[in-house]
C-alpha cells in the first residue's frame, strides 16, 4: 500500500472516533450524588457517596481456576497504584447462603459481524445447546443481543427461561454481511468502529440498572488493528485514549466484567492481545489495539476462554464468575490531573489462589 493510502486509511480511522467522542464525551468528576449510584454499601464511617468511592468485585481461583467462596476482609489486599489502600466495604457472594440482589445479570452477544457464516451457525448451535441445559433452568437471568451490520438487536429481555431464549437463537437470521474481511483495511475499520460502539452502548445502557454483570461476548472481536498498512496520527491517538478512558470509565460504573468466548484452534495469532494489556497512561501511548476484545475482558476482570470447539463448556465457565465472588470498595486518592491512569491489584492471603478484577481506572481531580 502506498504512503498516499495510508494516510487516508488513518484520517478515516480517525473520523468516526472524531465524532463519536463529540457526542458522548469523556464523563467529568463524578458529583457526590453521581458517586453514591454506583458506590458500594459502606460503614457509617465511610459514607457511600464520598467523592471518588469505586467498587470493584474480585473472583478469587484455585489453581484449577475455581472461583473459591467463604474468605473474609483479613484475606484481602488492595493495591493502588502498587500502594496499600483501606478496603471500606466487604460483601462476599455465593450461590447458597449469600446471594446478590439483584442477581448477577448474563449479557449474551452473538456476533455476526467479525465472524465467518461457518463460526456463526457453530456458535448458535452451541449457545442454543447451553441455554437448554438442565432443562433450560439458568441459574441466572441472561438478556440475549445478536451483532449485525444495522447494530444491536435484543432479543429477549432478561430472562432464566433457557427454552424461549434459545428458540430465539433458533431463529436469528445469519444474514450475508455487507462488511467482512473481504474489504480488506477498510472493511476492518468498519467492523472495529461498530464493535468498539456496541459494547460503548450496552455498557451506557447498563450504568442506569444496579447490579454485577458479565457481559459474554461470543466471538474472537473485533480486528486488533495492528496492520502496518494502518496508521494512526497524533490527533487519531488522541481521540484513541478519550475512547479508552470513556469505555473503561463506563464498564466500571456499569459493573460489567467481559469475557471472550471463541471457536477454532489456538495458534500464535490467538495470543497477540497479551502484548497490550498494560493500562493506557497517556494520549502518546494510545493505539486501536488497546481497545481489542481480549484486551478489554482481562482489563475489566473478566477472562479469555478458548479457542476451542466446545463453547458450551465455555460458558459454563463464565458462568460460574457469577455464584462466588466478592464486593469491596475504597476511596480514590486525589488526582493530579484529569485521566490520570491507576493501576489496581487485589492480593489473597492464602497459596494458590489467585484473584481477578478490573485492572485499573482513569481517576479524575
Amino acid at each position: 500500500m502506498s504512503n498516499a493510502k495510508c494516510v487516508c486509511l488513518s484520517f478515516f480511522l480517525c473520523l468516526p472516533v472524531l465524532a463519536w467522542t463529540q457526542q458522548n464525551p469523556v464523563a467529568p468528576a463524578a458529583t457526590h450524588s453521581e458517586t453514591a449510584s454506583v458506590s458500594a454499601l459502606s460503614p457509617p464511617s465511610a459514607p457511600e457517596n464520598s467523592k471518588g468511592r469505586i467498587k470493584l468485585d474480585v473472583v478469587v481461583t484455585d489453581r484449577s481456576g475455581k472461583p473459591l467462596s467463604g474468605l473474609a476482609l483479613n484475606d484481602f489486599t488492595l493495591l493502588d497504584n502498587d500502594q496499600p489502600s483501606p478496603i471500606l466495604s466487604f460483601h462476599a457472594f455465593d450461590d447458597a447462603t449469600q446471594k446478590p440482589h439483584p442477581p448477577v445479570e448474563i449479557i449474551l452477544v452473538l456476533d455476526t459481524v467479525n465472524e465467518t457464516h461457518q463460526q456463526v451457525a457453530f456458535a448458535r448451535q452451541e449457545i442454543a445447546r447451553f441455554l437448554r441445559q438442565n432443562d433450560g433452568r439458568l441459574p441466572q437471568p441472561v438478556s440475549l443481543f445478536v451483532l449485525t451490520d444495522e447494530g444491536l438487536d435484543a432479543q429477549r429481555l432478561p430472562s432464566t427461561d433457557g427454552n424461549a431464549l434459545a428458540t430465539k437463537v433458533d431463529q436469528i437470521d445469519d444474514k450475508l454481511r455487507t462488511i467482512g474481511s473481504a474489504t480488506g483495511s477498510w472493511g476492518a475499520v468498519e467492523r472495529f468502529q461498530l464493535s468498539i460502539k456496541t459494547l460503548m452502548d450496552i455498557a451506557d445502557s447498563e450504568t442506569r440498572k444496579p447490579g454485577r454483570k458479565l457481559l459474554i461476548w461470543a466471538g474472537s472481536g473485533w480486528p486488533l488493528m495492528d496492520s502496518p498498512r494502518i496508521q494512526t496520527s497524533y490527533q487519531g491517538q488522541l481521540q484513541s485514549f478519550d475512547v479508552i478512558v470513556k469505555l473503561s470509565t463506563k464498564l466500571h460504573e456499569a459493573r460489567i466484567s467481559a469475557y471472550s468466548i471463541s471457536a477454532g484452534s489456538s495458534g500464535v495469532g490467538s495470543f497477540v492481545y497479551k502484548n497490550f494489556l498494560n493500562g493506557v497512561k497517556t494520549a502518546q501511548k494510545a493505539l486501536p489495539t488497546s481497545l481489542g476484545l481480549r484486551v478489554l475482558a482481562v482489563q475489566s476482570g473478566g477472562s479469555v476462554q478458548g479457542p476451542d470447539n466446545d463453547l458450551t463448556a465455555q460458558i459454563n465457565r463464565c458462568f460460574e464468575d457469577a455464584r462466588a465472588f466478592y464486593t469491596l470498595s475504597f476511596d480514590s486518592p486525589a488526582a493530579g490531573h484529569a485521566n490520570e491512569y491507576h493501576d489496581l491489584k487485589v492480593l489473597v492471603d492464602k497459596p494458590g489462589l489467585t484473584a481477578r478484577t478490573s485492572t485499573g481506572y482513569y481517576n479524575q481531580p
